[in-house]
């Protein structure tokens, strides 16, 4: 019954949905500074039995704007990437955000941070974490009675 009746209100939920979009594209276009969302810069993870490997992309950006802390068992990456500004430009349309940003993950197990390797290259910072020895298993020899 309730299936059928949220199945009555789907093109609702979508109407609702489409102008909340509306409005929001709408508003984001004044020419004004857009600050961060909470998922940038844009991340890959993945792991095998040694490590969690992190790539984030940050196009535009060095190494001097961009830093990595490792803290227990999370990632911090964070940074500021700064645009010129022209005097007295008359913008048009300003969709290229700046400023300083920052993203938290948090991993299942904790990290050596002693072994870290972060590297960028064309934009993609790519992050080796090395799983914490107590992290990673170990084989239990069983003795026989």
């Amino acid at each position: 019954m309730m299936a059928r009746m949220m199945n009555d209100f789907a093109p609702l939920f979508r109407l609702q949905k489409d102008m909340n979009s509306l409005f929001e594209t709408l508003l984001d276009d004044r020419p004004a500074v857009r600050p961060y969302g909470q998922s940038y810069p844009a991340l890959n993870t993945w792991e095998d039995a040694d490590a969690a490997y992190v790539e984030a992309e940050l196009p535009g950006l060095t190494m001097d704007d961009v830093e990595v802390y490792v803290l227990g068992s999370e990632l911090t990456i964070s940074g500021e990437r700064k645009i010129e500004q022209p005097q007295d430009a008359a913008w048009h349309r300003r969709e290229r955000s700046h400023g300083r940003f920052q993203r938290t993950l948090g991993l299942p197990w904790p990290i050596d941070a002693d072994h870290v390797e972060a590297k960028l290259t064309d934009g993609v910072l790519c992050i080796r974490l090395p799983k914490a020895e107590t992290a990673k298993p170990k084989k239990v020899k069983v003795l026989t009675a």
